[in-house]
């Protein structure tokens, strides 16, 4: 069979084919080379780990090189893994480092079933990037690095390592995952701005962030991924921080393990040696020039070096020298401290907050801390001894140099004097009449409105800067001061050059020569603006209140003269028919108390007899008007020959509608003189007391609710047969009511009142008023009828 033939292509058509050709071979070319290059790093940094493991065998085992690849070849083969996966095992056995407490808590944490396989590969990462590291001849090829290696099995996109400044500024030193571009525009970051790698340098713990966007912090590479997530982990050993490694994701990440959290931990501590600057330790040039810079000072101070635990973590620091100005707040000899630990030179400097953690601060930050007053207790006979001292602590190189100001009792009474100068808004001032040179403190310049430094106003032209008003006061002033050479004092307006007014008071003394001259005054002027202010403000509310006790005092004579009126507190034995009724009132002792209350007893129409007493709510002036209304009403309601019952809901309608929000408790009853029957109703109130044949007894309660308090409501009405001889008490609550009582012990004390023998009705409605035990001073209402015995024909 023949083979079909090519199309027979145009000359351009078959070159532009032939180039795409070359071009896709020439780009398979350069990836197979790459993949070629990184198997070659990939391996040539697995070679130096095995080289390294073969190294721990050699010391190890006692044995040669070639025993060490044998042992290792026949170790990994009896463990089942590679010879890589087992070096990194040995080399993290021996280091017992950051990288090897990463592995074994990745081991400890994980329980599936290829634990130990997935451990010797994080074991492996992690080493081949410490060695890629530390064969890395830039910042730059360290990142490169970290990301190749290390961050991109745990899904990093990017990471960014920063050195920290002396005064706390952040540079970037390295980046892998980001642009050029976008590098350059984060090559320093400022003091005091607040980002993830800041947040991190300042709290000296690792700072996990799930999404930029949601917090708001501003991080490079923001911009290209405003929703990955952050990790910002201090970078340094010894407590002393040198940078921020800081990792990103491309999106949000939740909360991370603690394995993978160790593992990052470890990668920063393994960023910390490469921005370490080497510092001469104890001692060298750096120290000296530290040691140096401490004696030229004119005040205490302390050169500090830190001091680390075998396992390289800062402990303490110690005292490597303190100058000739060093004052021990303690009392102790410069020799004593010198050479000690800080902690233990002063153990209470460990306090949360206290010494020992700002030093530590500024240790591992650099950023200064300085401070007018601080707190420092040394132990004197295990007795706390506190001292207050200006501060200020700094880093330098490796050391911390400490320094403080002990106050004296002269600098914390003239620090006192000034704050209480500054509260009291009082300046002070001294005049030479000799010389007239004139000296005033800065609180003066303020109370007049000037600044430091200009000329001081003399005495003499006071009356110039005040309201002319107060020019004889200040004339007086003056003569008393110069001429008669008294102290003396005296309050003016002060009219400043800034157009304020201020209310001042001055006083000043002279100062006389052992011959009666006159050397100089000195005196002090305070601004009183406040309290002049407060004084007519009071004034202003006295006289407000005296105007409203006043007419609190008119309105309550007015509501005790229209009680009085209605209901005189006595009146004479009325009879009706075969009834006699009395009726008792007694007022209120004071007078803003008058209240409410109100009786009445008539003959209607019908003949029948109206008997009322009610309580309207509260006292004064509306409480008055208030019975008025309803007292009136009730008598004009019953008029119409209704029962008691519909009376009181006639009354309630009155109450609720046609008054300002009274309400009131009352008892209504109509008595039939024919038939000797009582009918009532009650809204609210107390029943009646019926004595009969000497013993007393309440009517049975019956329904009836506050009037006024509903706008419809329908009340019970109640009827009782009259016997000859019988008494029928109304009251109100004023008569019986007793704050440290229940009601119904008062109402059982007033029956057994009620049922004492009394010569006539008059005479038991005075024995009930004379012997009630109330205490609420509150106005009574009492009335009382009894049913007489018929005539003999």
């Amino acid at each position: 069979m023949h083979s079909p033939q090519e199309p027979d292509l145009p000359v351009p058509a078959r070159a532009e084919v032939a180039a795409v050709s070359n071009l896709g071979r020439l780009a398979a070319t350069i990836e197979r080379l790459r993949r070629q290059i990184q198997e070659a790093q990939r391996a040539a940094e697995g070679r130096a780990l095995i080289e390294v493991a073969k190294g721990i065998l050699i010391e190890r085992l006692q044995c040669g090189l070639a025993g060490a690849a044998q042992q290792l070849e026949l170790l990994a083969e009896q463990a089942g893994v590679t010879q890589l996966e087992l070096a990194a095992e040995i080399i993290n056995q021996a280091s017992q480092d950051r990288i090897s407490e990463a592995t074994r808590e990745f081991l400890d944490a994980t329980r599936a079933a290829n634990a130990h396989r997935r451990a010797a590969d994080v074991a492996v990462r992690l080493r081949s990037a410490e060695n890629g590291m530390l064969e890395a001849q830039d910042a730059q090829a360290v990142a490169t690095s970290l990301l190749e290696h290390a961050l991109k099995p745990l899904g990093a996109t990017n990471v960014a390592v920063w050195t920290v400044g002396s005064d706390g500024s952040l540079s970037l030193a390295a980046y892998a995952g980001f642009s050029t571009a976008e590098a350059d525009r984060w090559r320093y970051v400022p003091p005091g701005v607040k980002t993830p790698a800041r947040s991190a340098l300042v709290e000296r713990q690792s700072v996990w962030i799930r999404s930029l966007g949601e917090v708001g912090l501003p991080s490079i590479g923001m911009s290209l991924t405003p929703d990955g997530g952050r990790v910002a982990v201090p970078a340094g050993t010894g407590g002393r921080i040198m940078g921020v490694l800081e990792i990103g994701w491309p999106g949000p990440v939740g909360p991370q393990p603690p394995q993978v959290r160790k593992q990052v931990e470890a990668l920063a501590e393994l960023c910390s040696h490469t921005l370490e600057r080497p510092v001469e330790p104890g001692g060298g040039a750096g120290q000296s020039e530290l040691i140096g810079l401490a004696d030229a000072l004119p005040d205490a101070a302390l050169v500090l070096q830190p001091h680390l635990d075998p396992a390289g973590r800062l402990t303490d620091f110690r005292i490597t020298h303190a100058n000739q100005h060093f004052v021990d707040p303690a009392g102790r000899p410069k020799g004593a401290v010198a050479g000690a630990l800080l902690l233990e030179a002063y153990p209470l400097a460990a306090d949360e907050g206290g010494l020992f953690s700002v030093v530590e601060h500024v240790h591992a930050t650099g950023e200064p801390f300085r401070a007018e007053s601080m707190p420092l207790t040394a132990l004197v006979d295990d007795v706390p001894l506190q001292s207050i001292a200006g501060v200020s602590i700094t880093r330098h190189g490796d050391g911390v140099l400490l320094i403080w100001r002990l106050e004296d009792e002269a600098t914390r009474l003239a620090s006192l004097l000034q704050h209480a100068q500054r509260l009291g808004r009082i300046g002070g001032f001294e005049e030479n009449t000799l010389t007239g040179e004139i000296t005033w403190n800065r609180q003066l310049y303020d109370l007049y409105g000037m600044k430091p430094g200009e000329p001081p106003i003399p005495l003499e032209q006071l009356a110039d800067h005040a309201h002319p008003d107060e020019a004889v006061l200040i004339g007086r002033f003056l003569r008393t001061l110069t001429h008669h050479r008294r102290a003396a004092s005296t309050a003016f307006r002060l009219q400043r050059s800034d157009g304020i007014s201020r209310h001042i008071r001055v006083v000043a003394e002279p100062v006389l020569s052992p011959d009666g001259r006159l050397l100089a005054v000195r005196g002090a002027y305070q601004d009183i603006s406040s309290q002049h202010w407060t004084e007519v403000a009071l004034a202003a509310t006295r006289d407000q209140l005296a105007h409203t006790e006043q007419q609190a005092a008119e309105r309550n004579r007015l509501a005790l003269q229209l009680q009085q009126a209605i209901m005189p507190p006595t009146r004479g034995p009325m009879e009706a028919f075969d009834l006699n009724i009395a009726v008792r009132y007694r007022p209120a002792e004071k007078e803003h108390l008058v209240g409410g209350d109100w009786y009445d007893a008539v003959v209607l129409p019908s003949k029948q007899i109206l008997l009322s007493v009610g309580d309207v709510a509260g006292h004064g002036i509306e409480a008055a008007t208030g019975m008025v209304v309803l007292r009136n009403a009730l008598r004009g309601l019953a008029a119409t020959g209704a029962g008691p019952a519909q009376l009181l809901t006639w009354l309630n309608m009155v109450a609720h509608h046609l008054t300002e929000n009274v309400t009131a408790t009352a008892i209504c009853g109509l008595y039939d003189p024919e038939t000797g029957v009582l009918r009532w109703a009650r809204g609210g109130h107390l029943p009646p007391i019926l004595i009969r044949k000497g013993e007393a007894s309440e009517l049975d309660l019956i329904n009836g609710v506050l009037l006024g308090a509903l706008s419809e409501v329908t009340y019970e009405e109640s009827r009782i047969q009259l016997l000859p001889g019988d008494t029928l008490l109304m009251y109100t609550d004023g008569l019986i009511e007793r704050r440290d009582r229940t009601l119904h012990h008062s109402q059982q004390q007033l029956l057994r009142t009620a049922g004492h023998p009394a010569a006539s009705l008059e005479h038991r409605l005075d024995h009930l008023l004379t012997h009630s035990n109330s205490d609420t001073d509150d106005d009574t209402c009492l009335v009382g009828i009894q049913l007489t015995a018929p005539a003999d024909d």
